[in-house]
């Protein structure tokens, strides 16, 4: 949440920026504000009889009638930006604003609150659960900071005046707004009550419509999904999402590397990014020193490279759990701060247990 190009997922976190451009400084100025609501606008008629004619249950009156009341927001536009100036890249910085004292208070009180749901998840689809109430607690601090912007407002802003200074995305955010209306009509939900992120993430786990709509589940079995309030369908989602991306049972995320000196075999090893392309001996041969465990890793593994601004970069060999934690939010850097954050947490709860 993120680094990146836009994904249909989640997240939060940012969800759809880059890690290191969050924080939005001085942005260029946005597009000039259009007429208040998007009724009269050609572009959004045809928008409407689009999704009608895709979404027989969607009744064309409700979704004119609704838009009609979407307002343009001049800070979601700003948001979406990148910063005038972004910050160089570093691992240690990104790191430590996830790993604060409040997150993993507030994470090992989750865990305990929620033991008996996070283990059923892990049953179910073998995803820990120091890293379900890790993502959870980047996303949102545990429901704390889920975004205060109306869906719709924020969605029909990027989907029909996506501002000018970044490549436009509002094909994506088109498809997010139909997906809003299809998540409403399937749910009865009011789509005007839905309140999210800048970029249209909802709930505890920032899932995006579409996302909420392909892997949300109703975990604890009351008849209905809620990423809001019901804490099992959280656990139940997030877990849900990483099997369905690859996440594979007992299967560690990542492996301490020696990157090769050999410049030329490091750029190879970096080629793919965070894709897991090479074995433990492909990576040998090109002079990467993987630790004893990662030697006898049988599946593939990327050489990951996380950058510490002018100090030297540090690097990770990452398997296909990494490259699943990135599924949520493609950035290397936000994989890494769930799976320390998992780390620690599982550390203090055990400390915390023992007592």
């Amino acid at each position: 949440m993120s680094a990146f190009r836009f994904v249909r997922r989640i997240t939060l976190s940012a969800l759809l920026l880059t890690p290191f451009c969050h924080a939005v400084s001085a942005p260029r100025a946005p597009a000039p504000a259009p007429a208040p609501g998007y009724e009269a606008r050609a572009d959004v008629a045809t928008f409407i009889r689009d999704i009608v004619q895709r979404h027989p249950q969607l009744d064309e009156e409700v979704v004119a009638t609704t838009l009609s009341e979407a307002r343009y927001q001049p800070q979601v536009a700003k948001f979406i930006l990148p910063a005038a100036s972004p910050a160089a890249k570093n691992w240690k910085v990104y790191r430590s604003r996830f790993l604060d004292t409040l997150r993993v208070r507030e994470g090992v009180t989750f865990w305990r609150d929620n033991e008996r749901w996070l283990r059923l998840a892990e049953e179910r689809w073998g995803v820990p659960a120091r890293v379900v109430v890790a993502i959870i607690g980047v996303e949102t601090i545990y429901g704390r900071q889920t975004g205060g912007f109306r869906a719709v407002d924020a969605l029909a802003t990027l989907a029909f005046d996506f501002p000018r200074g970044r490549s436009d995305r509002s094909g994506f955010f088109r498809d997010e707004l139909e997906a809003l209306f299809a998540l409403a009509s399937r749910d009865k939900i009011n789509p005007l009550s839905l309140k999210g992120s800048y970029a249209g993430a909802l709930g505890m786990p920032q899932f995006m419509p579409s996302t909420w709509l392909k892997f949300a589940i109703d975990f604890d079995g009351d008849g209905r999904t809620d990423l809001h309030r019901s804490t099992p369908d959280v656990i139940g989602s997030v877990a849900h999402y990483l099997a369905q991306h690859g996440w594979v049972r007992d299967m560690p995320t990542h492996f301490d590397v020696l990157p090769p000196t050999a410049e030329a075999d490091r750029d190879v090893l970096l080629a793919p990014d965070i894709l897991p392309s090479f074995t433990a001996a492909e990576m040998a041969s090109r002079g990467a020193m993987l630790s004893p465990a990662g030697q006898q890793h049988t599946g593939k593994l990327a050489l990951v490279e996380l950058r510490n601004g002018v100090e030297a970069p540090s690097f990770v060999a990452g398997t296909d759990n990494f490259w699943a934690i990135t599924r949520y939010n493609w950035s290397a850097y936000y994989a890494m701060a769930v799976i320390d954050l998992s780390e620690s947490l599982a550390a203090l709860k055990t400390v915390a247990d023992a007592r």
